[in-house]
């Protein structure tokens, strides 16, 4: 049996392609049901990874179907909301909204596979072999093969290592409008249909369509560790605070965090390091972010935990009853995967936010790409 401790993609993944192949496994979850919280946010889909896991776990078919029809397109402004680079996308990275993602994995595994309401308190070597999971309603499991598919703060890594998750400095205040076209027509239009970024001078007001005429929108700027926790107890703080930040920006792109129908939720950044192992350990390894945490800014945190969760997977089924050859080839493969990303990463934050910007990130997706409109050069 292999016991899977966290619901999210990667998780998913592994367990869709384990059950399909007729390996034994189940997945413990926090949450109390699929549809307890908004699962938020787009997800380019890249080829090499979020698009092959979903081959591996027979589903593409079934996810072009969610796609959001030119949902990659892309924009780049600065703060006067003058246009540097217009891309209209070219499907080679769809876009899916992950909740929806997540629904279409749910719903390719046989109820109970996923026991729901489970969140785990503790997980701890047990003293004959293997380990214990105690969850907060104080029961417990022992399992012998256990995946930590757990997330940022993940109750399987410190079985691995001691290193936890440091403060980027970055930190994110998530807005939403919905109805956009009708209500909301100046931000629709410089939104457009996909993604938008507004980065100047170590800020930035990013934004992207989501499926039903939504918008969803970030301020990102620079912040203390502390001023999450600060800024939260007082009423109302969070939204003076956002704005004073973007006083001398244009009003069309505050009106994006100002306009907000719901509170303003703050997200700070995390990262593990860069380049980040840990030693092997009889019967249990990570995927996901509970593995390689990395901020956003080179698309790949949902995509290489998928990308996780299918090498996983397909490793344990070449090796059969050997475990730890499985876990070990799939480590193998995957540290240098992830070091790569979190590299790339963490040079795309820098793009983003210093004081040329946005002409790095525009010279960057002007290398990448053949078929980008230059607006300004």
């Amino acid at each position: 049996m292999i016991t899977i401790l966290g619901a999210g993609l990667g998780g998913l993944v592994l367990a869709r392609i384990l059950h399909i192949n007729g390996v034994d496994v189940r997945i413990f979850e926090s949450e109390a049901s699929a549809s307890a919280r908004h699962q938020g946010g787009m997800l380019d889909m890249h080829v090499e990874t979020g698009q092959m896991a979903l081959e591996a776990a027979g589903l593409y078919d079934e996810f072009r179907r969610i796609v959001l029809k030119g949902g990659d397109a892309l924009r780049v402004l600065d703060k006067t909301g003058r246009v540097y680079l217009a891309e209209a996308g070219n499907d080679l990275r769809p876009e899916v909204e992950r909740g929806q993602l997540r629904a279409m994995l749910i719903a390719s595994l046989p109820e109970g596979i996923i026991q729901w309401g489970h969140r785990a308190t503790e997980v701890a070597a047990a003293m004959d072999g293997g380990y214990i999971i105690t969850f907060a309603d104080r029961r417990s499991v022992r399992v012998n093969t256990l995946i930590g598919a757990d997330g940022a703060w993940s109750k399987v890594r410190p079985l691995l290592t001691d290193i936890r998750p440091v403060y980027t400095g970055l930190s994110f205040a998530e807005a939403r409008l919905t109805e956009v076209s009708s209500r909301f027509p100046e931000q629709a239009e410089i939104v457009g249909k996909g993604t938008m970024m507004a980065v100047s001078e170590h800020k930035g007001i990013l934004a992207h369509r989501e499926p039903g005429d939504v918008i969803c929108s970030y301020a990102a700027f620079e912040a203390p560790a502390e001023w999450s926790a600060e800024i939260m107890s007082e009423a109302g703080g969070l939204f003076e605070d956002v704005l004073k930040r973007f006083g001398d920006w244009d009003r069309s792109l505050v009106d994006l965090i100002a306009r907000s129908e719901k509170p303003l939720v703050a997200r700070p950044l995390f990262a593990l390091p860069v380049g980040h192992r840990w030693g092997r350990r009889a019967g249990v390894t990570l995927i996901g972010d509970a593995a390689h945490l990395m901020s956003p800014f080179a698309g790949e945190g949902a995509n290489l935990a998928m990308r996780d969760g299918a090498d996983l997977a397909q490793a344990i089924i070449a090796d059969g009853d050997d475990i730890e050859a499985a876990l070990a080839c799939y480590e193998a493969a995957m540290f240098p995967r992830s070091e790569s990303a979190a590299q790339e990463s963490a040079a795309g934050l820098n793009r983003c936010f210093n004081a040329q910007a946005p002409r790095p990130l525009v010279d960057f997706f002007l290398g990448m790409h053949s078929d980008v409109e230059a607006i300004v050069t």
